[in-house]
């Protein structure tokens, strides 16, 4: 291998490309990133590495942000621009506070540019607001070259006086600056004139106030002073003291008419008022004893009627109190019959319920009779007789109650056996209690007592199970109404099928765990429930039936897929048949799954075509791929040729381009390495293009310069009146020079046979006015250059200056001096000078025309990418090669 190697060394490396070293800039560190910035590089790259920088000093040097203005002309305007650029980035991105920034700003012009460039529109305004001198606002106005500063500055301007100052200095050089300031103008004038229709309007009120107040007061004086004050009132707080205090005045004079006639019409109301009690009183007193009078006569009959009517009462009260104790003595002795009759049957209870009937009727009966009195003490002996009789034979059973009942307490039983054994124990005492009532108060309050306190297990036991009944009942209630809440939001014809039957499921299921509840209650909330999801399911089961429709369709469409040749086109069907499946909605259970068995079997039949199609597809994809293949090597031979061999193939990549873009589709893992490639390739191809049209073009004004030195001998010799062999050399060598070249700028070879035709003519007389001609030139270039100008030269510079300016102002434009080809044509078509003065003159030009920044190479824009090769086609005005400069 070392034996090769000394045979066969390795290429060196190649230099990196511009791209590549702009490239490897986000990598550097800020140091590497500033001395490039600050180095001698190309301007592109040192214009990338700029947009890189951190703030700092360096930067706004750069930008021109310190110094006076004008401090940052040796900086060149690209890059003077990019610092710019990247300082606004930063105020966007937050690095740089703004106002700090524009506290610190010296020069107020890179201030603006900067704030201009920034995304925020506000940056401009709040970059003016910093400016607090009304005098630099109002230069801003006229000398700022941003339109939109001009015009925001406009906005800024108050004072009238310098308003209607910068409206005779704009005039009619800036429209929207101009509008802005005649429109402030216009509504200051609005304005004083409604303040002068104020002032006398409130003059005019305050006279109309004091005429007011000096009328005699009549029916119309309080409506029109009110009128008056209303309209006083709504001119508010912008009245002026004097006139304020006057209104006032005239007002208060005013209402001490109107209070003046108010006292004297309450004074004279007084004194009718008193006028008129005191007829009142008399009358009053006279109304009074007549009144009096009747009264006492009404008052006697009343008193006589009253005394009859109550003799009257009495006398039918004792007649009826007579008649009612009768009725209560018979019906006392028929109760003490029939009390009597059912002792002698047998019928104890009876008696005794008859006794205390009898006992009731005595409590409203006032004496009783001897014979009644008689009888009841015989009913009484007999219902005691029999009373203790019954005592003795159910004591015991008594005693074995309360015993059972008391050996309840605390029962271990279920609830409900229990209380069922509670009202056994109840029903008996009550069978052995009937009759005559005994006297065992304190048997049944034991009794009453043991039964309370066994029941207490039961009685919890029963609230509970009816709380939870009740509850059970609340919850089918709630269940109910949030069902029919969902059933009133479905849409009639195209409800949430799959909600619905969730729904359905989940409302059957939770009816069912609320359970027990109240019968009665219960059996309307039930109805209602199964009412509700009879009419979802009804819905429910037409979607299923429309479902199993639709699968049955989609199966049939299916199997008509398997007698298609085209297994591509099947295997899509396929695909948007399963899709439409997934749309489809469910079947009834015990069909769903048989109808997607049979469908499945379907579609595994026509996917079985699918490796035949996947190997054809694949097939294509690899013929696609080596075509992209055969392009972009074509490409790259076409990069590999030089510049002026490259140019007579733009057709070619035009044609490469348009075939790439035909190709269908390549494998997605190489599709983007070949279109990177591909593209590449024919970014080679337009730099390289670029780069030798750019060496064309200078080549072609090296050649109209030097064809221009040639022309300028043979024309000074002329103007010398040198020998005729001389001249015939001298224009023989510019003859031979000119047809020796073959690239010429567009209208070169033209000016220079121009230029050659008159030579032999040229006189020496308007010297002095050709070298003043080429020394403006020179101005112009330093000028558009930015370079000084030699002092010898500064008054020149100056007097060109002013009158560009003048011409300026007179006609709203200029010729562009920026134009450095036009200026080179200017160049030639000027006669010979010395060639000592014109030696030094076009050394000032040519070092000033070094600084042209090199043509903005054409980029791809919108449209076809075909365009930008198209484009790179076409040769640029006025420095591209003239038809007639070929040969």
């Amino acid at each position: 291998m070392k034996l090769f190697s000394r045979f066969f060394p390795k290429a060196p490396p190649s230099p990196p490309t511009l791209e590549e070293r702009i490239a490897t800039l986000n990598e550097e560190s800020p140091d590497l990133l500033l001395g490039t910035a600050l180095g001698a590089d190309e301007e592109v790259l040192r214009a990338a590495a700029i947009h890189k920088l951190p703030d700092g000093d360096a930067l706004r040097k750069l930008a021109g942000t310190s110094g006076l203005a004008g401090a940052g002309d040796a900086v060149p305007a690209v890059l003077r621009q990019a610092a710019q650029a990247r300082l606004a980035e930063l105020i966007d991105e937050g690095t740089i506070d703004f106002p700090a920034f524009c506290r610190l700003a010296e020069n107020r012009s890179v201030m603006f540019s900067v704030a201009a460039l920034c995304k925020d529109n506000a940056r401009l305004p709040q970059a003016l607001a910093s400016v607090d001198d009304p005098i630099q606002a109002a230069q801003l106005v006229v000398e700022s070259p941003s339109s939109r500063l001009r015009q925001l500055a406009a906005q800024r301007v108050e004072d009238p006086a310098q308003l209607r100052q910068l409206l005779k200095q704009v005039g009619s050089k800036d429209k929207n600056v101009y509008k802005i300031l005649k429109q402030k103008c216009d509504a200051l004038n609005a304005e004083h004139r409604r303040a002068a229709e104020f002032a006398s309007e409130v003059d005019a009120l305050c006279a109309a106030l004091e005429r007011h107040s000096r009328r005699t007061y009549d029916t119309l004086y309080t409506s029109a002073f009110e009128q008056l004050d209303r309209r006083w009132r709504s001119l508010g707080a912008q009245v002026d003291a004097n006139a304020e205090e006057r209104g006032n005045q005239a007002i208060d004079r005013c209402r001490e008419v109107i209070a003046a006639h108010l006292r004297q019409v309450a004074e004279e109301a007084a004194l009718q008022a008193a006028q008129q009690g005191a007829r009142d009183a008399r009358e009053r007193a006279r109304q009074a004893a007549r009144e009096t009078a009747s009264a006492q006569a009404d008052a006697d009959a009343r008193l006589r009627k009253e005394a009859a009517a109550i003799r009257e009462a009495a006398e039918t009260a004792l007649a009826e109190k007579r008649a009612a104790e009768e009725q209560i003595f018979r019906q006392i002795g028929g109760l003490i019959r029939k009390a009597n009759g059912a002792l002698g049957d047998g019928n104890t209870q009876q008696a005794a319920g008859l006794r205390r009937a009898i006992e009731e009727k005595l409590s409203s009966a006032a004496a009783v009779p001897a014979h009644l009195t008689r009888l009841l003490q015989q009913l009484d002996d007999k219902l005691n007789e029999l009373k203790q009789w019954k005592d003795y034979a159910v004591a015991p059973k008594r005693i074995e109650l309360i015993e059972e009942m008391e050996a309840l307490i605390g029962s271990m039983d279920e609830p409900k056996a229990l209380s069922e054994r509670i009202k056994l124990l109840q029903q008996e005492w009550r069978t052995i209690s009937k009759g005559i009532v005994s006297d065992a108060s304190a048997d049944w309050e034991r009794f009453h007592r043991a039964s309370q306190a066994a029941y207490q297990p039961c009685r919890e036991y029963f609230e509970a199970q009816a709380k939870l009944r009740q509850q059970n009942l609340d919850e089918r209630k709630a269940l109910l109404e949030r069902l029919t809440a969902f059933e009133s939001t479905q849409n009639a014809d195209n409800p949430d099928w799959r909600l619905l039957a969730s729904v359905l499921r989940e409302a059957r299921q939770e009816w069912r765990q609320h359970f027990p509840v109240d019968r009665e209650a219960g059996q309307a909330v039930q109805k209602e429930f199964e009412e509700s999801t009879g009419r979802l399911q009804a819905r429910l089961d037409a979607w299923h039936e429309g479902n199993v429709a639709d699968k049955q369709s989609l199966i049939k469409r299916a199997r008509h897929l398997l007698t298609q040749e085209d297994s591509r086109e099947a295997i899509d069907a396929v695909k948007r048949l399963q899709i439409l499946w997934k749309e489809t909605g469910p079947a009834p259970r015990d069909q769903d799954q048989p109808l997607w068995n049979e469908f499945r079997e379907l579609c595994d039949a026509v996917y079985q075509k699918r490796q035949q199609a996947y190997t054809e597809y694949m097939a294509g994809l690899e013929a696609v791929k080596l075509k992209a293949v055969a392009l972009c090597e074509e490409a790259e031979q076409v990069a590999a040729l030089p510049g002026a061999a490259l140019l007579g193939e733009g057709a070619k990549l035009a044609e490469l381009r348009t075939a790439f873009d035909a190709l269908d589709e390549m494998p997605r893992t190489e599709a983007r390495g070949l279109q990177a490639r591909f593209e590449r390739a024919l970014r080679s191809c337009e730099a390289q293009m670029a780069e030798q049209r750019t060496r064309d073009a200078e080549e072609s004004f090296t050649n109209l310069f030097e064809a221009d030195r040639h022309i300028r001998a043979y024309e000074w010799a002329a103007v010398q009146n040198a020998g005729v062999s001389e001249l015939e050399m001298l224009k023989g060598a510019a003859e031979t020079f000119i047809a020796g070249v073959q690239h010429w700028p567009k209208g070169g070879l033209q000016a220079v046979t121009e230029k050659l035709a008159k030579a032999g003519s040229a006189s020496g007389t308007d010297s002095a006015a050709r070298e003043r001609a080429l020394r403006i030139l020179c101005v112009r270039a330093e000028i558009h250059g930015e370079t000084p100008t030699p002092p010898e030269d500064e008054a020149l510079r100056r007097e060109y200056q002013v009158q560009r300016l003048v011409q300026g102002m007179g006609q709203g434009s200029h010729v562009e001096d920026g134009d450095w080809d036009a200026m080179a044509f200017e160049w030639i078509r000027i006669a010979a000078v010395s060639p000592a003065v014109h030696e030094t003159l076009q050394s000032r030009f040519m070092r000033c025309r070094a600084k042209k920044p090199p043509p903005s190479p054409e980029r791809p824009g919108g449209g076809s990418r075909i365009a930008p090769i198209v484009r790179s086609l076409r040769v640029p005005s006025g420095i591209g090669i003239s038809p007639e400069g070929r040969r």
